[in-house]
């Protein structure tokens, strides 16, 4: 099987190193592309001839890749290697051992059928934020280099002084909710992190959304599509935890069972929980 991996090597703060992790693809046979600044990712996955694509990166990373794979009808391979890697953990591979998802590309790997969703059109692996953590991640993006003890300082004075309702409606239906997570299959959630999803092909969109300055209780649906709107034309979301701005409104919806994904042996007998952080990140 030809294969093609493409490695972020400014996703996040994984080791080994992208060196490493070229070597040991390269080492199975697997075309290798160490992305560099300003390459557009979407068009070198589309030109890659190969017959299963991968993507060693954070989810955000991941999800380009993986739009391609199913435009295509591919074969996808997921490795670790950006800060918190939600869908990674949810797929049951070992985060700190990206070197281990690279078996995936061997002879003997299964295969597994996982939804995915979309927002507007670009699809995600894991879910939406809107509101009050959308804006943690713009914010986010603009304080990287600032130590973790300011930005956690900071994150909290966001909750504290943001408190203006933003007019969004689900469905037509007017929230109160500053904080709305949309996401691609259930997550356990706590008050400001989410555990892990059970499963990833359940085929249902999972709505939450929480009131208040913090968010001590959620509420929850579940459907297969939805619409939200605010009283903006304009909206700061993050999608995997990448911040963006859509126009409103944001048509959600899930594709079941689009993605083929690779998973290397005996990973399906793994299943340590961990915790991880509400809004996934690169």
């Amino acid at each position: 099987m030809t294969a093609t991996l493409f490695v972020n090597p400014r996703a996040g703060t994984a080791r080994p190193t992208a060196e490493e992790l070229e070597a040991a693809a390269r080492e199975r046979g697997v075309d290798v592309h160490v992305l560099r600044e300003g390459e557009d990712l979407l068009e070198l996955a589309r030109a890659a001839g190969a017959g299963a694509l991968g993507a060693a990166g954070g989810d955000g990373t991941l999800a380009a890749v993986a739009t391609v794979a199913i435009e295509r009808g591919l074969p996808f391979v997921c490795v670790p290697f950006g800060t918190r890697n939600h869908f990674a953990r949810d797929l049951g591979l070992d985060r700190d051992d990206p070197l281990a998802a690279v078996a995936a590309f061997e002879d003997g790997a299964t295969e597994q059928r996982v939804d995915v969703g979309r927002v507007n059109g670009r699809l995600f692996l894991n879910n939406v934020s809107i509101g009050v953590y959308a804006r943690l991640v713009h914010r986010r993006e603009r304080h990287r280099r600032r130590s973790e003890l300011f930005a956690r300082a900071r994150a909290l004075g966001i909750l504290v002084t943001h408190r203006h309702p933003l007019g969004l409606t689900v469905d037509g239906e007017p929230i109160a909710a500053r904080i709305v997570l949309v996401a691609n299959n259930a997550y356990s959630l706590d008050v400001m992190s989410v555990g892990e999803r059970e499963r990833l092909d359940e085929g249902l969109l999972h709505v939450y959304t929480a009131e208040g300055w913090l968010p001590g209780s959620w509420t929850e649906q579940s459907c297969a599509r939805l619409t939200s709107g605010a009283a903006s034309n304009r909206l700061r979301i993050a999608v995997d935890g990448e911040p963006l701005a859509m126009e409103t409104p944001l048509a959600l919806e899930l594709e079941p069972k689009a993605l083929r994904v690779r998973l290397p042996p005996g990973v399906e007998d793994e299943g340590d929980v961990r915790e991880g952080e509400l809004v996934a990140g690169r």
